[in-house]
């Protein structure tokens, strides 16, 4: 069913108030880890094996390289929140994108000359 133009810019605008409430955001990714240390007699090698942890790494390109970082629980914790706010506003922006696509479509659909299709170009 096709939107018309207020109905999309209605939706468009929802959205950018969204866009206003999501909290602090970084992008990067959240690792929980266990480890085993090779020690004999040490708890990770029993049986069954009881390995240490969990230790928590983020991980994030920096200048176009991938940087780890050992987190604490509590940081590790935060980390995930802002991580999940990165991903709402990317879902955000790319709903936008698509509302903005096709109210450029009927824009242009209602501009375009008669027997002449937008993308068309002067010869």
């Amino acid at each position: 069913m096709a939107e018309d133009l207020p109905q999309l810019s209605r939706r468009h605008q929802a959205l950018a108030a969204r866009l206003g409430q999501v909290g602090f955001a970084v992008p990067g990714s959240l690792t929980r880890r266990y480890t085993t240390c090779g020690k004999p007699g040490c708890r990770c090698q029993d049986d069954p094996p009881r390995p240490h942890g969990p230790y928590y790494q983020l991980t994030r390109k920096v200048a176009g390289k991938t940087v780890t970082t050992r987190l604490t629980p509590g940081q590790a914790a935060r980390y995930a929140e802002w991580i999940a706010n990165q991903r709402e506003l990317r879902r955000l922006i790319a709903e936008m994108e698509q509302i903005s696509r096709q109210a450029a479509e009927l824009i242009l659909s209602k501009t375009a000359e008669p027997g002449k299709t937008p993308g068309d170009r002067p010869a």
